[in-house]
């Protein structure tokens, strides 16, 4: 298997560090959960740097930037669709492909389609400055 199914709008299990964790000292996520990928921004030599956010049953405090994902979002991206499910877009953490402890080469769960997902991903660009992130490869 390779990280070539790895792509922007793609969701797959990652160990997510939420920020709040990182700044307590933790070190790795204390869970494998779903993970939405939005952006695989190419660089030399393969190791291609990846922004990935966190999907979460629990619902956002009021202010964070997160959007629930529709039914049909959730089916698409391989998601249980019973569950009420939330994209957070103002904690992120980045990784870099092929040089991962967190990431491994299996198959995404699904895809959101790029109706859903794209104009979320330029509203993250536009709101970046609010957001904190991880870096998973330092």
């Amino acid at each position: 298997m390779s990280y070539d199914a790895i792509r922007s709008g793609c969701v797959i299990r990652f160990a997510y560090l939420w920020t709040r964790e990182a700044v307590k000292g933790e070190t790795a996520g204390r869970k494998d959960r779903p993970t939405a990928v939005g952006f695989r921004l190419p660089r030399p030599k393969g190791e291609d740097l990846l922004v990935l956010f966190p999907i979460t049953s629990q619902p956002p405090q009021p202010g964070r930037f997160a959007v629930e994902i529709p039914e049909i979002e959730k089916r698409r991206a391989g998601l249980d669709s019973a569950l009420r499910l939330w994209i957070i877009f103002d904690d992120y953490n980045t990784d870099i492909v092929g040089r991962s402890f967190h990431l491994e080469p299996v198959p995404p769960l699904g895809q959101f389609s790029k109706a859903f997902f794209a104009p979320l991903m330029r509203e993250f660009v536009r709101r970046r400055s609010e957001a904190q992130g991880v870096e998973r490869w330092r």
